[in-house]
């Protein structure tokens, strides 16, 4: 067997093992504190506001209707946010109380900032199976010499991967 099966079964174990780890849940106040963020920016709908979630966390928290659409509920019975019906939409926006409390907030992280090694955490493996996969296309499509300068490539990414832990690691 050529080199062809064995980049395959690279691609599985790396999609099997970034696969085994779960999402992190974020804490029943996160989402409160993410819409109320969200809606000091400008008013959205709750789509809005899960999509807002996921892009700004690179993809590694996106809240369910399940929990969003309850919290602008909640935050509506408390009188932080109006919700204006149009075009069959409702758009939410802060009042006047729901401002106050969302500058009170204004100066700690954002729920959906992590700290880094929770962010590297959705980054890295994302990295990892898009490398893998433009192996996989040179592989299939390049010419030997391609294939040969692919490897030397992604030998020398290997060695600055390993470099950056050994830096690390004399550091701490």
């Amino acid at each position: 067997m050529g080199p062809g099966p064995n980049i395959w079964g690279v691609m599985d174990q790396l999609r099997a093992f970034f696969g085994q780890k779960p999402a992190p849940r974020m804490a029943r106040g996160d989402v409160r504190a993410a819409v109320l963020a969200l809606l000091a920016e400008r008013p959205m709908h709750g789509y809005q506001i899960i999509t807002e979630i996921a892009e700004r966390s690179g993809g590694t928290w996106k809240p369910s209707a399940g929990s969003v659409y309850p919290t602008l509920q909640l935050l509506a019975d408390e009188g932080l946010i109006s919700a204006e019906e149009s075009q069959g939409r409702k758009t939410y926006s802060l009042t006047e109380a729901g401002r106050v409390e969302a500058e009170a907030s204004a100066g700690r992280q954002a729920p959906w900032q992590s700290p880094r090694e929770q962010q590297s955490m959705g980054a890295l493996p994302k990295a990892g199976i898009e490398l893998a996969q433009a192996a996989v296309q040179v592989q299939r499509t390049g010419t030997p010499e391609q294939v040969k300068q692919a490897v030397e490539v992604l030998d020398e990414a290997r060695r600055r991967l390993y470099s950056i832990l050994a830096q690390d690691s004399a550091q701490g």
